[in-house]
Order: structure tokens, then C-alpha cells, then sequence
């Protein structure tokens, strides 16, 4: 056999043998249930498999070229967001000893705003008077006048709000679940929203029920609810595990909103987003509580962490973190129980269905519920 024909046979054996165990490894996650499609489930199997660096070059090429152009024609109206009927309303209350006062409008930073920017509006029908969650849109930069901001906020002391684990995340959940909206809560459901970074890109801790799932660690952002119904986030100071106090508590970085201030280390890339980090505006999410104790929900396309927080912070956020980025996964859905659900997607992600968090997914996700032990009414200092 000559030394020619001898490498034409070798050869592909050798490669067979070195790919071998990456098809395996590739076929197995193929073949898992899952609530995503085989391209994004590609992707992340390429991150979780020493192959972060190619995505995270392409994805830098890819979100350079597609940079949002400054200036441009300016939008002639808002994505519709909540009910339509009826006027949207201020900073009143319609009956002082029952319901809270919505939050004021958020001023719009162009000199002729656009019909209803930066109003509330009703995302359903009315608890006690008043809606419990309210939507708005606004234009977010001067200098990119078609980026639009998606918001929503829940009144805390008529809403509580569900942490549920994922099918796969976070990966060492003890009460894992059916990684779904509960059927028998569906009745009280109002809202739901995806949570934030996955363990193995913030290395972020999350208990449940008293089980620690990952060790919660310091100086990370921590959405957390207690046991009375109060919700806050904070900058984590303690050890891995909560006190008995604590329901249920999910980390995602570090603040980017503190005492209504954004943080002075936005700047620094590294620190948020692992494949991302802070170099290019893409899909991004937040999260912020009021100084009244109610939380705040955010969304928008062609954001850095800076731009995001300054959203946040438009819309009442004194302390904030960040939520998920890159545009498969903002999710924001809301819920108006006419004759079923009536799931309504707030955020425009084409890759997520109305139905994300009602059948299986694989990621974490929060749920905003109709409140039924009584109001809570803690106002934070």
C-alpha cells in the first residue's frame, strides 16, 4: 500500500476519533426535551463546551455590524402596550384607604413625546379598584430616537411574586419542579418574566424553600422575598444560605442601581455578561424596586448595562440588577382571564411563544400573582 493510499485511510479514522466525542456529546443534548430550538440549543452547547470563544467572536462581529445608527427619522408612534380602553391615569388614588397610587409617568426626554409615552396603563382588569400591573413604552436616547423601553410594574402590596426553577436551570435545583406555571395558581396569575444569567455565566447563587441550590455569594445582586410578602433587592453581605426569614432568593451580578445611583462600576465590561459583557448594545433586561417596595420590570433592544440602568432608574428603580441578555430570551407576558389566560406578550421576541412558562421551559422564570393572604405594606427606607 502506498504512502498516499495509506493517508487517504488514516486520515479520517484520526478525525472520526478526535470528533467522535463531540458528536456524541452534541447528539445527547439533541436528543433532551426542550423548550428551545436546535440552533439555540447549538449555541449554548458550543459555550458550555470550550467553544465560548468562537461565539463570543461572532456574536461581536455580528452585534458590531448591526450597531444602531445614531439619528435617524424619529418614530411616528409607540408599540401598543396594556388595555387601550380608558385613559391612562397619575399619580392619584381613586379611593385612598383601598388602593395605592400608581407611579408617577415617566417624563419623556424628547421635546414632542409621542401619544401615551411614558404613560401607565392597565395590563388587565382592575383588583380592588385598581390594576395591580401596569405597562408603559418610551423612547430611551436622544440619539437613537427609534430604541423604544418596555416596562411593567407590579404593586407590591397587591401581587406576589414566584421564583421557578427551570428543566436544566439552575443546574443543582432540589425542588426543581415542573419548570412551569403551577396549574392550580394559574387562576391568580398575572405576569410572567425571565430571570437572569445562567450558573455557569454569573455564577449565581438562588435558594428555594430553604434549599440551596447554588451558594448565594457576596457582593451580587439578589432578588429576594421573605416569608411576609415583602420583596427587595440588595447587595449580598452574608454567608451561602439565607436566613429562615427568606422564601426564596435569586442572584444576577452585581447592582447596577444603588440608593437611586447608578453604580460607578458600569464602565468595567467584565463584569457584566460573560460573553458580552458590556462592549455592545443588545437585548437586555432589569429588574429595580421602588422606594415603595414595588418591583419593576425592563426591556430593551440595543442596550449596554449603563443604558439599561438609566431606564430603570427613569422608571422609579433605587435599587436595580441585571437581568438575562441577547435577544432569545427577554420575556415579559402578561395575563387578562377573558374566558381562559389570554396570554399577551409584551416584549417582542419572536424566538419565545405566549405560552413560554406555561408548558415546560428550560430556564428559570419568575411569576406575578394575585396577592391572596392580605396586603403587605412595607415601605422600604
Amino acid at each position: 500500500m502506498s504512502v498516499l493510499l495509506r493517508r487517504r485511510v488514516w486520515i479520517p479514522i484520526v478525525l472520526l476519533a478526535v470528533l467522535a466525542p463531540a458528536m456524541y456529546s452534541w447528539t445527547s443534548m439533541a436528543v433532551l426535551p426542550s423548550s428551545l430550538p436546535l440552533g439555540v440549543r447549538t449555541v449554548e452547547w458550543l459555550r458550555t463546551n470550550h467553544f465560548n470563544w468562537l461565539v463570543d467572536g461572532a456574536e461581536h462581529v455580528y452585534y458590531t455590524w448591526n450597531a444602531p445608527k445614531k439619528g435617524g427619522p424619529q418614530l411616528r408612534k409607540l408599540p401598543a402596550v396594556g388595555l387601550a380602553a380608558g385613559p391612562a391615569r397619575t399619580n392619584r388614588r381613586s379611593h385612598p384607604k383601598r388602593t395605592p397610587p400608581w407611579p408617577p409617568p415617566i417624563r419623556p426626554i424628547f421635546a414632542n413625546p409621542l401619544p401615551s409615552e411614558g404613560a401607565w396603563k392597565p395590563s388587565g382588569p382592575a383588583l380592588d379598584g385598581s390594576a395591580p400591573v401596569l405597562l408603559t413604552t418610551f423612547r430611551t436616547e436622544r440619539a437613537y430616537p427609534r430604541i423604544v423601553a418596555y416596562v411593567a410594574w407590579f404593586d407590591h402590596t397587591r401581587t406576589e411574586l414566584a421564583y421557578y426553577p427551570g428543566r436544566y436551570e439552575p443546574p443543582r435545583a432540589t425542588l426543581r419542579g415542573s419548570a412551569e406555571v403551577p396549574h392550580d395558581q394559574r387562576w391568580r396569575l398575572l405576569a410572567t418574566f425571565n430571570s437572569g444569567f445562567i450558573y455557569q455565566d454569573g455564577l449565581n447563587g438562588d435558594t428555594l424553600n430553604g434549599h440551596v441550590n447554588e451558594p448565594l455569594k457576596q457582593g451580587l445582586a439578589t432578588l429576594i422575598a421573605y416569608k411576609n410578602g415583602r420583596v427587595n433587592i440588595v447587595g449580598w453581605n452574608r454567608g451561602p444560605a439565607p436566613g429562615p426569614a427568606v422564601a426564596w432568593a435569586r442572584q444576577s451580578l452585581p447592582l447596577i442601581i444603588d440608593h437611586g445611583r447608578l453604580s460607578p462600576k458600569l464602565n468595567d465590561s467584565s463584569a457584566w455578561g460573560y460573553t458580552l459583557g458590556n462592549a455592545v448594545r443588545v437585548w437586555r433586561t432589569g429588574v429595580g424596586v421602588d422606594r415603595r417596595g414595588n418591583i419593576v420590570y425592563a426591556a430593551a433592544d440595543y442596550q449596554t448595562v449603563t443604558t439599561l440602568a438609566r431606564i430603570l432608574q427613569r422608571a422609579g428603580a433605587v435599587r436595580a440588577m441585571e437581568l438575562d441578555i441577547n435577544p432569545e430570551w427577554p420575556t415579559l407576558i402578561t395575563y387578562r382571564h377573558h374566558n381562559g389566560l389570554l396570554p399577551s406578550r409584551v416584549v417582542p421576541n419572536y424566538q419565545q411563544p405566549t405560552t413560554r412558562y406555561l408548558v415546560p421551559d428550560d430556564r428559570d422564570f419568575f411569576a406575578v400573582y394575585r396577592r391572596v393572604s392580605g396586603p403587605v405594606d412595607v415601605p422600604l427606607k
